[in-house]
């Protein structure tokens, strides 16, 4: 088993920057990849982005590229989310996530093995 635990969300007018964090515990890997989802109310999970568990190699979505980056810190086990030029249709609950198991950088919600619990992002205009 693996727990996420994730961190960092709140209340941030657009423009602003919030970083996130998700904590891993349990049976972690070295390989395999994780990523950040998003949920808005009334929507479907969205990927946001992804990258392998050394951090050497990473994927976004077209609409946070160049705004979002995540980043790792393998000795603390725990994955980043760092989201600078917010704006209000950023507004959700975001998920970090882990695949076991390498296969590519995947946007796909059911490729993901283990989910945290979310932690919510609100942009204010």
């Amino acid at each position: 088993q693996v727990q996420l635990v994730e961190s960092g969300g709140g209340l941030v007018q657009a423009g602003g920057s919030l970083r996130l964090s998700c904590a891993a515990s349990g049976r972690t890997f070295s390989t395999g990849t994780m990523a950040w989802f998003r949920q808005a109310p009334g929507k479907e999970r969205e990927f946001v982005g992804a990258t392998t568990k050394t951090g050497t190699s990473s994927r976004y979505a077209d609409s946070v590229k160049g705004r979002f980056t995540i980043s790792t810190d393998n000795a603390k086990s725990t994955l980043y989310l760092q989201m600078n030029s917010l704006k209000p249709e950023d507004t959700a609950v975001y998920y970090c996530a882990t695949r076991l198991i390498y296969s590519g950088l995947t946007s796909l919600v059911r490729a993901y093995d283990y989910w945290g619990q979310g932690t919510q992002v609100t942009v204010s205009s």
